[in-house]
């Protein structure tokens, strides 16, 4: 069984809790996921099955989208609501204080990953580190806020929606939100609603796939392989050149096109009107070619 499926993970359960059900359920060996989701947010989470499991490194660069509630005036050492509270401050700040603030975060920031994240410090997950109750300096890392949205502000907490790059913790921007205000801030809760081309209306339960399970209906849920690459442009080859892509052969431009195809960037690549893989255009002693950098016959 090739494919995806956009499974919506249930709050209380790890991302592979999901690969381990999957693997159950479907009795398939070969299943990955595109990007950890924490255990306490629930969410998109797309899955890969048997040969899309070569497909996670494209997609784990994806936009994601949250809903997320920011709760001010109490600081936890988890950033989120599962954590010890270490300090609370008083709140006296305006509703257009805040708007004002959250405008500051779009953009590209710097931010520095929390100490109880999966990250590693010489072997060791920081997690793991800051349960001992130590403390490791971070290097603060660049990340995108591509949009930043309120919903509602109520007294102490507000709702947002905000789309952001890879390695962004929405929990770490509750925090620092709630520093910029002069006041604590947490998250209090956390549902990603987008990441990439899969959205939370088209997900599906695991109670949901169990049931298509037995009545033999995966397929309705399991999405083909070239999905969530729609991002890319498309190269179609003739029947031709299948031996030559197939064996890892580089085909020169003039071979196949005469259209301007651009050097350095991702194509979805098709021989018979059946995907194949992803290629690449490379560029050797003034020649274009067509690289296949990824099969999936």
């Amino acid at each position: 069984m090739n494919g995806l499926l956009n499974i919506l993970k249930p709050s209380g359960t790890t991302s592979f809790d999901v690969v381990r059900f999957i693997k159950k359920t479907l009795d398939i060996k070969k299943v990955g996921h595109t990007g950890t989701l924490d255990p306490n947010a629930s969410g998109v989470l797309p899955i890969c099955l048997g040969k899309a499991t070569k497909l996670s490194n494209y997609l784990m660069n994806n936009k994601k989208t949250y809903r997320a509630e920011l709760t001010l005036g109490a600081k936890t050492d988890t950033q989120d609501k599962f954590g010890k509270v270490l300090d609370r401050k008083d709140i006296k700040v305006t509703e257009d204080e805040i708007k004002k603030v959250f405008k500051e975060f779009k953009g590209e920031i710097d931010q520095i990953p929390p100490m109880f994240s999966a990250l590693k410090h010489k072997g060791k997950k920081l997690y793991e580190l800051a349960r001992q109750g130590k403390e490791i300096e971070r290097k603060p890392r660049k990340i995108q806020i591509y949009d930043l949205n309120i919903i509602r502000i109520k007294e102490e907490k507000v709702l947002f929606d905000v789309v952001c790059s890879k390695g962004t913790y929405v929990r770490t921007l509750c925090n620092d939100i709630g520093e910029k205000l002069a006041t604590y801030g947490y998250m209090s809760f956390l549902l990603r609603t987008e990441t990439g081309i899969f959205n939370i209306k088209d997900s599906y339960t695991v109670e949901e796939i169990k049931k298509l399970v037995l009545k033999d209906e995966i397929n309705k849920a399991l999405k083909p392989l070239d999905y969530p690459l729609k991002r890319y442009k498309s190269i179609y080859l003739e029947d031709k050149f299948y031996k030559k892509i197939s064996n890892g052969v580089k085909i020169p431009l003039d071979e196949f096109t005469n259209k301007k195809l651009k050097f350095d960037e991702f194509y979805t690549v098709y021989c018979n009107d059946k995907f194949i893989g992803i290629g690449i255009i490379i560029k050797k002693e003034n020649i274009k070619y067509l690289k296949i950098q990824k099969l999936f016959l």
